[in-house]
């Protein structure tokens, strides 16, 4: 991070910090312990605090006091912790043996105290422990102005990397081969990869969450990205075929466009989820497939993970300003998949790079574009 960007983290960890010791007030609590890789991102304005990428919680914990923020870690941890993701911020450090674990540091810090986490964590000498996981979460959903630039920067350059590895591949590469190209691009763009998904030809109508294998490309790809820098996630699917496109495959595009837009427009500040849902139904319907979102989640909010939660029939959660949604409909052989964010006056598509092939989509209030297929020679 640049000394601007210190600074302006600084300010709004402060202001998330005023945020949420109101939050902790209202529910009458004394500390509240973060542990969970999404919450310490979050507060820290996108530090991280994890080691491994398939856990969702840390290595250090964060505890927040009335008077002050303290990082809770091991010996093994707390150098790199301090040096590299802590430097400008005022949290005070608290180091543990690595042999004994932080258990003890954060019971004497916690006795008597009124507790509330965002996991469960045994603290003896505490007056009491809540595990508020959802509440806690929930508290991120809202993205904030330094927030909303960073995930624009984050979606931005992951679609460029799926983009770029799309016009690249060419038939006859393994999906394995197409995976790590993605995980390699991304990687050397300061991005991680929670997610990465290549099906080919016949796997793609097969199966909705398909990991790579060693089947090799003839004609049809679809890759999938969830790619994730200071804690948010962004996700995104594109797909490309080789040859003239399949009369199913021709149509079904320009219906799945069809099914997208409308959940994006519906998309708006105080609508139910339940009722994003429905407007997708109601597509498949019309398309002629009434049964097609059985098959897969049509996604839900984004942010500090992949999905906060799916929309379905009876998620009455509504949509907030500010906040990330990435919806994801499918067709057979077809999925399409974009990072969006819930502007005031109209939604924002955050992994619109401008450079794809698009298909437009007319709305009540304007046209949509919706990722087309990319079509290269045979």
């Amino acid at each position: 991070m640049n000394t601007i960007t210190l600074l302006d983290t600084a300010v709004e960890v402060n202001q998330r910090l005023k945020r949420v010791r109101s939050w902790m007030d209202e529910r009458g609590l004394d500390a509240l312990l973060l542990r969970k890789r999404r919450s310490f991102s979050w507060l820290t304005g996108g530090r991280l605090n994890h080691i491994g990428l398939s856990v969702s919680e840390g290595v250090a914990d964060l505890l927040l006091l009335p008077d002050r923020l303290v990082c809770v870690t091991t010996s093994m941890e707390s150098a790199r912790i301090a040096e590299e993701e802590l430097v400008g911020l005022d949290i005070e450090m608290e180091t543990a043996d690595w042999t004994e674990g932080t258990a003890g540091v954060l019971d004497r810090l916690c006795q008597g105290l009124r507790v509330g986490g965002d996991v469960f964590v045994s603290l003896p000498s505490a007056h009491t422990f809540v595990a508020l996981t959802a509440e806690v979460a929930a508290l991120s959903w809202v993205l904030d102005p330094s927030e909303r630039r960073r995930y624009r920067e984050l979606s931005l350059s992951a679609a460029r990397v799926l983009e770029s590895v799309c016009r690249d591949v060419r038939p006859g590469v393994t999906e394995y081969e197409v995976a790590a190209e993605v995980a390699h691009r991304t990687w050397a763009q300061g991005m991680r990869t929670p997610v990465v998904l290549v099906a080919a030809d016949e796997r793609i109508s097969r199966f909705r969450h398909p990991l790579p294998t060693n089947n090799r490309l003839k004609k049809h790809l679809m890759l999938v990205l969830c790619a994730e820098r200071w804690g948010l996630v962004t996700n995104l699917t594109r797909m490309v075929h080789f040859g003239p496109l399949p009369d199913e495959i021709e149509r079904r595009r320009q219906e799945l466009a069809e099914i997208d837009a409308a959940m994006i427009t519906a998309t708006r500040p105080d609508v139910p989820l339940s009722q994003v849902f429905a407007q997708a139904v109601e597509g498949y319907q019309e398309a002629g497939y009434p049964d097609s979102w059985r098959w897969l989640h049509q996604g839900g909010p984004t942010g500090y993970a992949s999905r906060e939660g799916f929309a379905t029939p009876d998620n009455q959660d509504v949509v907030r300003l500010h906040q990330a949604f990435a919806w994801n409909p499918s067709l057979p052989g077809l999925k399409s998949e974009d990072t969006i964010l819930v502007g005031e006056k109209e939604n924002e598509v955050l992994t619109h790079t401008g450079e794809w092939v698009y298909l437009n989509v007319k709305q009540a209030k304007g046209t949509i574009l919706r990722p087309d297929i990319l079509v290269g020679e045979s």
